[in-house]
């Protein structure tokens, strides 16, 4: 015990507090040019969300208007039903299933090599690094649902132009996200190589590739388990698919087999979740013993 006060150490505190305010003043000034600009961007960004509202006709009237309406479809869905084509639907969601993993598979193949070139610890030429980026960056700004289309017009329609469609759309994911996994890998095993005597593709072979493939193959695994519901949006332009049966199902109005088919779709995703999740911690959990 020191004996001393409350009010005493309040006060010592108070005159510490001053002395670093005095060797310090502008850690606490006040930033009003700093704050203005922040209520600016605010104020700038609820603006152009209120504009956006009033160009698009957001109406909370439609909404609550419409929503007796959608109550009644959620009735006229129950009970979810086949209407005896069980074999048909599972033979759709198989061929959704094909689409997803063919295209995934194909693009992440593609990309592979092509990450390398966009990566900065590999290719240090910046002009040529930038040509391949903003290469991947074209490609992956088309919408999958646009390459379904072109594809659909280029092979006819089928589950092969959504194979194709899911391909092209994530080449470019796969490629951005493959070279900064290979730019942020640890830089020791490479120099490793190098100091060994190893040449630069003996530098990628042994110090870069085996410590990304496991962040790959999980970033791979992910986007198999998001394909899966794009192959059932593509499937709705005819790229085969779940999604060809529901656009038509929606269409005639019969929601009890629209109902089943999302059940089945559900469902689906969510086993491709789980297992997924379960190879992802595997794959890292490996790669960190």
């Amino acid at each position: 015990m020191t004996g001393r006060t409350p009010s005493s150490l309040r006060a010592t505190a108070l005159a510490e507090l001053d002395v670093i305010r005095a060797r310090h003043p502008e850690q606490f000034r006040t930033d009003i040019a700093g704050r203005l600009r922040l209520l600016a961007v605010l104020g700038a960004v609820l603006g152009l969300a209120a504009y956006g509202m009033w160009a698009l006709e957001f109406s909370l009237a439609r909404i609550l208007g419409g929503l007796g309406r959608l109550g009644g479809f959620a009735l006229e869905m129950l009970p979810p039903s086949a209407g005896g084509r069980f074999g048909v639907f599972l033979h759709a969601l198989a061929e959704t299933l094909g689409i997803a993993f063919l295209g995934t598979l194909t693009a992440a193949i593609l990309a592979f090599p092509v990450a390398f070139l966009a990566a900065r610890n590999v290719v240090p030429n910046p002009f040529a690094r930038f040509a391949v980026r903003r290469g991947l960056d074209v490609i992956r700004s088309v919408d999958v649902l646009i390459w379904a289309l072109i594809w659909i017009n280029v092979v006819g329609l089928g589950p092969f132009a959504g194979a194709l469609a899911i391909a092209c759309s994530d080449v470019g994911a796969f490629g951005k996200l493959f070279s900064e996994a290979i730019e942020t890998c640890d830089r020791r095993p490479a120099e490793g190589v190098v100091a060994s005597g190893g040449s630069a593709l003996h530098r990628i072979r042994f110090g870069l590739i085996p410590g990304v493939l496991p962040v790959l193959a999980s970033q791979v695994l992910y986007f198999f388990e998001s394909n899966t519901r794009s192959a059932t949006i593509i499937g709705i332009v005819g790229a085969g698919g779940i999604g060809q049966y529901l656009t038509e199902l929606i269409r005639v109005l019969e929601l009890q087999q629209v109902a089943f088919l999302v059940l089945m779709i559900l469902v689906t995703v969510a086993v491709i979740d789980w297992v997924s999740g379960r190879l992802r911690r595997a794959i890292i959990g490996g790669a960190a013993r």
